[in-house]
């Protein structure tokens, strides 16, 4: 038996095979799940294309977090043909070219607004859609990358990705009375289409390479994978608000 057997999975953020929402599909897959996979805008047609890698009756449907109505459209076309939801994968990030790159000051609030409303408040947007849906509990896990510190060029994605922290712990406190558990897992650095948009994501491998006390390969997302998949589990019934790093271990120890 497979981690996920028989569980009906939702996944965001699929745009090509190097996302880590692909690799965690694929896993999630091979655990036993039923998938169903969510795209918007331009990137309608790479996740089309994409999820074709993961089999072909793999279901797309369109999911615009910056439009409202979406949640509840999701949310009823889930119920018409799954009826129930176990999990979902948040993997949604996106900030305007100014936000990143070292134009912090330069970066104005309509720019920084939409950094916030696509890679912040989309998680309490997908919870909206599948929560309702959880009636036995169940697990929405979301991809972060550590807002702890300021790191170089990363600039109002790192406000984003501490907001989205913030927003996992309230949702954790409203929605476990339903049996709900929220949780990030936040990864290590990984050559995906979302961090060639990071100007100097260079600075990030390097870091890595250098200090992770685990061997860390920018190329290989097994371990985050892994991780997601067993956070969408039954195997941690207790955790919920959390954080769990899948990054070799980078977030533990000094320079």
């Amino acid at each position: 038996m497979g981690l996920l057997d028989g569980k009906r999975i939702v996944i965001t953020g699929v745009l090509t095979d190097a996302s880590l929402a692909f690799g965690a599909a694929e896993l999630a897959l091979a655990e036993g799940a039923e998938i169903l996979l969510t795209g918007a805008g331009r990137g309608m047609r790479l996740t089309q294309r994409t999820a074709r890698k993961l089999g072909e009756d793999i279901e797309v449907v369109e999911f615009d977090v910056t439009e409202p109505s979406h949640a509840d459209a999701l949310r009823d076309h889930l119920s018409q043909s799954w009826g129930h939801v176990d999990g979902a994968l948040h993997a949604i990030g996106f900030a305007p070219q100014v936000c990143l790159g070292g134009s912090f000051m330069e970066a104005t609030w309509t720019d920084v607004q939409v950094a916030l409303e696509i890679s912040t408040y989309s998680l309490k947007m997908l919870a909206d859609a599948v929560a309702p849906l959880m009636g036995e509990g169940g697990s929405i896990v979301g991809l972060d990358f550590d807002a702890s510190r300021a790191w170089p060029g990363y600039d109002w994605m790192g406000v984003a990705k501490a907001g989205l922290e913030s927003t996992c712990r309230y949702l954790a406190r409203y929605l476990g009375p339903q049996g709900i558990r929220v949780n990030l897992v936040s990864a290590g650095p990984m050559k995906t289409m979302a961090a060639r948009s990071i100007p100097g994501f260079s600075e990030f491998e390097d870091a890595w390479d250098g200090r992770s006390p685990l061997s860390w390969n920018v190329t290989d997302a097994t371990g985050v994978s892994r991780t997601i998949v067993a956070m969408l589990s039954d195997w941690l019934p207790a955790t919920t608000g959390s954080i769990v790093h899948a990054d070799g271990g980078y977030h533990a120890v000094g320079a």
